[in-house]
Order: C-alpha cells, then structure tokens, then sequence
C-alpha cells in the first residue's frame, strides 16, 4: 500500500493553512506567509522526498487511537463529520461548493480540505462564507487522523454543527485510514465508468453512502447507474446511493436529506 507510493507520515511535509496563515503541522508551529500566500506545502518544502515509511499494524493501531479521540470529540459535541473520498476529477469540491450554499443557515459548517500541493480548493470553499482549513500533505496521498486533530484545534467548528472533510483525490489508502468520521461518502462520476466500484472494492466496502455525480452527462456518456450500483454492491450489500448533477441541480434535495439524516439530533 503505501510503502511504494511515496507517503510521509511525519510533519515535516505537512502543513495546515486556516485563512490568514501557513503553520507546519509539527510541533515548533511557526507561522510562514500571509493569507493563502506560497500554496501551503509549496511554500515549506516536502521534506526529503527519498523518505518512505512502510504502513504497518503500529501505525494504522496509532491512526486509530487518534482517530477514537476525534470521534469522542464529534459525539460529545454533536458535530457530524463527512469524510468525502473519490479519485481525482469526480466533482467532490463542485458538490461541497453546492451543498454548502443550499444549507447556509439551517446549522453551522466547516470544512478540512485535503491536498497535496496548494490551497486552490480552500479558495474556493472560503468564498461560501464557511471557515475552512487546508491540509496540505506533501508527498502523502491521503488525510490522517492525526492531522484532521490538528486542523480542529485550528478551526473549532462549534458544537451542534457540520464537518465535511474532502480527503485527497485517492480511492485507495483514504479506504483503511479511519480519521473518527462519521461515515465515508465515496464519490464517483458518470465519466469514470461503472466499474469503478470493481477495481477499488476496499473504498466501497469502506463508505456508508455513494454519490453518482455528473448524471446531467448521462447521455453523452457510456455508462449504466444500475450496473454501477451492482458492482457497488458486490463490495458493500448495505451501500446507499444518491444520483446527482452538482452543475443542474438534479438530486442535491436527495444527497441533503441523507445529510441532515446523519445529523445527531436525527440519530
């Protein structure tokens, strides 16, 4: 898994940027730049990048001892935490965008953004008026619990309250790193093709929820929602699907009825 695919699990090549300043994720926590100035890990450096560590028991035990810690944190103050997973070009920051605005004053929502390189995506989320923490991983290829605990201590979402945390474009290592979510909502495109659930069976088995997005796309595309859903469920018998365009509108009511479902109040 990850011993060959370049991830860095120590600080050095991880930085959080919360609106205003760029702070290493270690434990010097020295500000570096004005407001989303140098694009996050760009502007610190990735370490050194011949660095690999082999993702064993006693690291994945550790990930979930933090992981157990966030989550008492999210149950004691009732916040409901998303962890959003899909390969890269599904659509995830295009529904968080949309989702965000339909739901603007009806409750409280934050957001932790992960990446690789830059704050782009942090960019675009902050115009919604939300707050948002960037989470850049340098060579890393998806969020850990240790750093979804440093990106809360930086922006306290409040309690009674909506978490979405969009994970690096990854459908394979975002699968077995549990960051105290809630649920894992994998995210696929209709311009992906309906096997996707096929060749990445441990994120579907892994997820609560599975949103097809993009179906305005349908009929300029080959692809079977059925046939998706089928393979889908060959991982997971118990994964529910929402069907949606981010773009036209079409099937965003179904996708926030899930969410406010999910809600502790509603639980």
């Amino acid at each position: 898994m990850c011993d060959n695919c370049g991830c860095d699990h120590g600080p050095d090549g991880v930085t959080i940027t919360v609106a205003g300043v760029t702070r290493r994720a270690g434990k010097d926590g020295q500000s570096a730049g004005p407001r989303w100035e140098g694009g996050g890990a760009e502007a610190e450096g990735s370490g050194d990048p011949g660095r690999r560590l082999l993702v064993e028991k006693e690291v994945l035990g550790q990930n979930n001892a933090q992981a157990a810690h966030n989550r008492e944190h999210f149950r004691r103050h009732n916040i409901l935490a998303l962890n959003l997973v899909s390969s890269p070009g599904s659509g995830k920051t295009t529904i968080l965008e949309q989702t965000i605005l339909r739901l603007a004053g009806s409750l409280p929502v934050a957001v932790i953004e992960g990446d690789q390189q830059t704050v782009l995506d942090a960019q675009r989320i902050e115009k919604t008026g939300v707050p948002v923490a960037q989470v850049n991983t340098g060579a890393g290829c998806h969020l850990d619990a240790s750093m979804i605990h440093r990106a809360l201590h930086r922006l306290e979402p409040p309690p009674n309250s909506l978490l979405f945390i969009e994970n690096v474009g990854n459908l394979v290592c975002p699968a077995v790193f549990d960051l105290g979510e809630e649920a894992k909502v994998v995210i696929i495109s209709v311009t992906e093709g309906e096997d996707k659930p096929l060749k990445y069976p441990a994120m579907f088995a892994a997820a609560k929820l599975c949103l097809i997005n993009k179906i305005d796309l349908l009929p300029y595309v080959d692809f079977d929602l059925e046939k998706c859903r089928q393979y889908a469920r060959r991982a997971n018998p118990d994964l529910q699907f929402c069907s949606l365009s981010a773009r036209s509108g079409e099937g965003m009511d179904t996708w926030l009825a899930a969410i406010r479902s999910l809600m502790p109040a509603a639980r």
